[in-house]
This record gives C-alpha cells, sequence and structure tokens, in this order.
C-alpha cells in the first residue's frame, strides 16, 4: 500500500489568489512558509531556514480559504503533493510541485483578539447564565422543591376553546 499524505503548519505569504475554471468550480492557491530551526553542531549557533510550499483548494474549500484567509495566518494544511508538468511557449518543459488541500485548520489571525478576550454572548434567559458552580447549587434547590411541590394538572386538548 501506498500513501501520499502531507501536514504542514506555517503562514500564509500573501492572500490566496482566486480563480475559476471552465466548468465553474473554484480554486484557491496560496503559498505558506515553514520554517526550521536547529543549533549547528560544529559552532553551537542557533539556525534557520525557511521553506515555501504552493497550496491549491478546490471547490467549496477554496471558496472558503478566498474569503477568510489573510497574509500572515497561521493555518495547518492536509493534503498530498502533486507535480505536473507543462510546456511553457519557448517549448521548454516545466514542472511544479503543489500540495493539493483536502482540509485547512485555520490559526489566529494576526492582529487579531485572543480568545481570552472575546466577550462572552449571554444567553437570553438570565437565569442560566449563572457560573457552573451556581448552576449545580441551582439544580440541586430545583430537584428539592420539585420534591415538595405538589404534581400540576394536567391540560386536556378538548378543554382549549379555539
Amino acid at each position: 500500500m501506498n500513501l501520499n499524505k502531507v501536514f504542514l503548519v506555517g503562514r500564509l505569504t500573501d492572500n490566496p489568489e482566486q480563480r475559476t475554471m471552465p466548468n465553474g468550480r473554484s480554486i484557491s492557491a496560496f503559498r505558506i512558509a515553514t520554517n526550521r530551526i536547529w543549533t549547528d553542531q560544529d559552532s553551537g549557533e542557533k539556525q534557520e531556514q525557511a521553506e515555501f510550499h504552493n497550496v491549491v483548494a478546490f471547490g467549496k474549500l477554496a471558496d472558503t480559504c478566498n474569503q477568510y484567509l489573510t497574509k500572515g495566518q497561521l493555518i495547518l494544511v492536509e493534503g498530498r503533493i502533486q507535480t505536473r508538468s507543462w510546456e511553457d511557449t519557448h517549448g521548454t518543459r516545466k514542472y511544479r510541485t503543489e500540495i493539493i488541500a483536502e482540509n485547512i485548520q485555520m490559526g489566529p489571525r494576526p492582529g487579531g483578539k485572543k480568545a481570552e478576550d472575546i466577550e462572552e454572548i449571554p444567553e437570553e434567559n438570565p437565569e442560566k447564565t449563572k457560573t457552573s458552580s451556581n448552576e449545580e447549587e441551582a439544580q440541586k434547590e430545583n430537584k428539592d422543591e420539585n420534591k415538595t411541590k405538589e404534581p400540576e394538572e394536567e391540560i386536556d386538548i378538548e378543554d382549549i376553546p379555539f
């Protein structure tokens, strides 16, 4: 069995480029940069090397990329490697290796708010906005009240005048 699977975590080098195929299917093309950091054994100095990857997404995933991805954003790309070839106008054979995206997970946007900076959206029912410890106490009280209450009278649908 063979396997062609790639996982890359890196930052977008530019905003995605949106195109449409002749059949109407969306394409999103972008590049991400990944880096590798290591310490040189001879000199003991910290070394860094950047690698740039061409990524292509199709269909709904392409639409999502075009709508939400921005330059500098951290993303995880899951996909497969594909090399395509063609002849340019001078008859020279050209090759391009790309990552065909199958799934993308977006990281935080550059300059965006952190999760802890975002205010919680209040619920409509004010009794449900209690903290979890208060919520547990409230549930215990409700159980105790339900034990002492008399059962409510059941409503018959035929008794309703309309």
